[in-house]
């Protein structure tokens, strides 16, 4: 049993990381190519990291969640397909993720976080204004199985930028404006978050006590990065979304070959 011993500044420091990580979930995704290095490089293992931070991003993904939901910006009857595809996926993935050596996730969490940077860099937000949803039809449903399942999957097995995904293809897959889109990503992403950390509980890799502190502060960040972008809208989400996504790939990329 890995045994966790950190100094109070280490604590401070993945708190302040999980606090920014929190916002920046809340608006555009990619909070865990935050947290997830930070817990690397504080000692912990990989399965034990995936599993911690998933406990910590629950608490933000379910108060940005629930924020969009209350501003009516996410419908889950409209969304159930999605809901139930992105369970089986993250469930799949995070029992896949229990199967790979430590070694090998050392090699691949660093390459996949750079990967989902350059990814977001160059990909594009929805410029869609309009405040409705699209037609519910059978093509829609597939669509939605399809993403959820694929979307699961990945944030089961590794995590770190699914909320950026989720928001980058909600842009290419339905017409909706960026706050539809937002309010869909945060709560498929706690969908996801919730289904793998309770498979990661059950398979002993959760570090309740520093997932729980860090958790309290994603979702102080979140609060206020979900209410941010409600009342600043698209102006405020897109420099945000890709500041972010640039600051993260040089740093990520410094850190892997210089």
């Amino acid at each position: 049993m890995f045994e966790l011993a950190l100094d109070p500044t280490t604590w401070a420091v993945l708190c302040a990381v999980a606090l920014a990580a929190g916002f920046i979930d809340a608006i555009a995704g990619g909070g865990g190519m935050l947290t997830v290095p930070a817990l690397l490089t504080a000692g912990l293992p990989p399965h034990l990291t995936l599993g911690t931070n998933k406990l910590a991003a629950s608490f933000g993904s379910l108060t940005a969640s629930y924020t969009y939901y209350k501003k009516n910006l996410f419908s889950p009857k409209f969304w159930v397909a999605s809901i139930i595809a992105t369970a089986i996926g993250a469930l799949i993935g995070t029992v896949v993720v229990d199967h790979l050596s430590l070694n090998f996730l050392n090699k691949l969490l660093p390459i996949i976080i750079i990967l989902v940077a350059c990814y977001s860099l160059f990909g594009n937000l929805s410029t869609t204004q309009g405040d409705k949803l699209p037609k519910l039809t059978k093509i829609m449903k597939i669509k939605q199985w399809l993403q959820g399942l694929v979307l699961g999957f990945f944030d089961g097995l590794a995590g770190p930028g699914t909320g950026t995904f989720w928001t980058a293809s909600n842009g290419m897959i339905y017409k909706m404006n960026l706050l539809l889109n937002c309010g869909l990503a945060r709560s498929m992403n706690f969908v996801s978050n919730f289904i793998s950390l309770i498979t990661f509980v059950a398979l002993g890799h959760v570090n309740f006590l520093l997932g729980i502190t860090m958790g309290f502060f994603i979702m102080l960040g979140a609060w206020i990065g979900a209410h941010s972008a409600i009342r600043f809208g698209s102006k405020f989400i897109r420099p945000v979304f890709n500041t972010m996504v640039i600051l993260l790939a040089l740093k990520l990329i410094y850190e892997a070959y210089f």
